[in-house]
């Protein structure tokens, strides 16, 4: 396994794990290029390929969204991300799995969350990228700010309770 450190010093690179067997995990502040994830993933044995990409929304429960703000401890965040996609590829017949979650500001539209999943075939693709943003979202220590035309809020994630009663981090604010 790989540990590549943000780049430039760690102004606006991503922050990345590449492991030997061709998964890979990253945190960015910049917007995410899903095709050039797909083609990194993607091997010729795989007969599928599922993306699932998560995109900032223009509302939430019938309240207008003018944007959105993630943050997190980035160097654990990543660690976990790497975890979680290292269970699911020892779960599900899968060749690779990416994910890559962006921080900072994100625009009505845009990608927050990217799961690339190739396999030779299509059930364990879709069955793993749908376990890996349903563990991230439920593990993965990343907060979203919603910001509205009156105001702000933090959402709470969907986090698993077993394991945010035993951790040290706790939401900000």
């Amino acid at each position: 396994m790989a540990f590549l450190p943000p780049v430039s010093g760690g102004t606006g690179g991503p922050l990345t794990i590449e492991d030997t067997d061709g998964h890979f995990f990253a945190i960015t502040r910049k917007a995410i290029d899903t095709l050039h994830l797909v083609d990194k993933m993607q091997r010729p044995d795989d007969g599928a390929v599922v993306v699932f990409e998560g995109v900032v929304r223009n509302n939430t429960k019938g309240r207008r969204t003018e944007y959105l703000e993630y943050e997190c401890y980035e160097q654990m965040a990543l660690e976990q991300m790497a975890r979680i996609g290292r269970q699911i590829a020892g779960e599900f017949a899968i060749g690779r799995l990416g994910i890559v979650h962006r921080l900072g500001r994100l625009e009505i539209g845009e990608a927050s969350v990217v799961v690339v999943t190739t396999a030779p075939h299509r059930g364990a693709a879709f069955d793993a990228a749908r376990q890996g943003i349903d563990r991230l979202k439920r593990e993965v220590p990343i907060w979203k700010k919603e910001f509205f035309a009156d105001g702000a809020v933090w959402v709470d994630g969907e986090w698993d309770e077993r394991l945010r009663a035993g951790s040290v981090v706790q939401h900000p604010l």
